[in-house]
């Protein structure tokens, strides 16, 4: 008589014998796991591992970055990061990505899917609540320099924060910045996106008591390189505390501002989830 307990009724450690063993296959092993209860932390799916366990980690899930994949893979890990999390974003994709994820995802979830062609960013927002207490401000130089901010704008709102956006209000008409100043003022952190000689994160960084983000674009003429004369400016601002991230950068500097929001205290303090 075989003794040899059923992979499906078995413990974790049995489930792994028998893949190592090979009693069973990996996709065996998961959906065994699955029946448990016990979720993988690493979904291998041979050409990637999904780092499942990184929004314990770090606040929220592994984000997609989409040059480099096909709209399948993109569609692949998108799709399995919604089953587990109810915001996930996949940055730089295309529309066919996006059409082939909004067709994969479960109808509940197509609602909170959104595209903006303009930054080429695909998020899922399934849950908007707001999880710190402070406000971050995402201001811009000029209207070029948009599909940066709207992509670092976006990412601060699906990662949990309450965002406020300034544009156009670059130092070529400085009335415009300064008449913005309570806004400035009130915030817990600022993401400032500029393109050509890029001073406006050191312009803004010598008005407020807040960290400034800098983002340089690679918006400008010949002599701007591609952003790199913005970047240079931006490291060697005369203002003290200006933190810059590389050039067309939003989403970093989205993801920096969070985890720098997050000190200012969660929005609900009962909320058990306020780290997100």
């Amino acid at each position: 008589m075989n003794d040899v307990t059923p992979p499906s009724t078995a413990s974790a450690r049995a489930i792994i014998d028998a893949l190592l063993d090979g009693r069973i296959d990996r996709e065996q092993a998961l959906a065994d796991l699955e029946a448990r209860g016990v979720e993988p932390r690493v979904e291998n799916l041979d050409w990637a591992r999904i780092d499942h366990d990184r929004a314990a980690r770090r606040g929220f899930p592994e984000v997609i970055y989409g040059p480099g994949k096909t709209t399948d893979q993109v569609r692949e890990i998108f799709v399995r990061l919604a089953r587990r999390n109810p915001n996930v974003l996949c940055t730089r994709t295309t529309a066919a990505a996006h059409e082939a994820v909004r067709e994969a995802l479960e109808p509940e979830a197509r609602a909170a899917l959104r595209f903006d062609a303009q930054a080429g960013l695909l998020s899922l927002h399934g849950d908007q609540r707001v999880r710190q207490r402070g406000t971050l401000v995402v201001l811009s130089a000029g209207t070029a320099d948009q599909k940066v901010a709207n992509e670092a704008l976006r990412c601060a709102e699906v990662l949990g924060n309450r965002v406020e956006r300034l544009a156009d209000v670059g130092v070529a008409g400085l009335h415009r910045l300064l008449a913005e100043l309570p806004t400035l003022e009130r915030a817990s952190v600022i993401i400032c996106v500029a393109g050509f000689e890029a001073a406006l994160p050191s312009v803004v960084a010598g008005l407020v008591h807040c960290p400034v983000i800098a983002v340089p674009t690679s918006t400008g003429y010949g002599a701007s390189f591609q952003g790199v004369t913005a970047l240079l400016s931006c490291l060697t601002s005369c203002a003290a505390g200006v933190l810059t991230v590389n050039i067309d950068n939003g989403f970093g500097a989205a993801y920096a501002a969070t985890l720098v929001n997050r000190l200012s205290g969660p929005a609900d303090p009962a909320d058990p989830e306020a780290k997100v």
